[in-house]
């Protein structure tokens, strides 16, 4: 399912115009990243978490060139399933 295709299926199922699903849609992306960049987590009871992780500096190689190469560390974006939406995917 793309974009398009959950803003259908939310404006089916809530009523709500496919332009108000759009805001919607964009305003809780939009949120979570901004919630993400100030280092903070975000909780949906239910569902599961959005949280940034550290991942370290690393040496790797350049596949071209064959050359080594260094990694620099960075932040990350992660999203941890809550028990019951595990439950719920695992139960198909």
């Amino acid at each position: 399912m793309n974009k398009v295709e959950l803003i259908s299926v939310l404006s089916e199922k809530t009523g709500f115009t496919k332009k108000d699903c759009e805001t919607l849609l964009r305003t809780l992306t939009e949120t979570v990243t901004e919630t993400l960049l100030s280092g903070e987590k975000v909780s949906i009871s239910g569902f599961g978490s959005f949280e940034t992780r550290d991942r370290a500096k690393k040496e790797a190689y350049n596949p071209v060139t064959k050359k080594k190469i260094t990694v620099a560390a960075k932040k990350v974006p992660a999203f941890k399933p809550s028990k019951a939406f595990k439950d719920t995917v695992a139960q198909g």
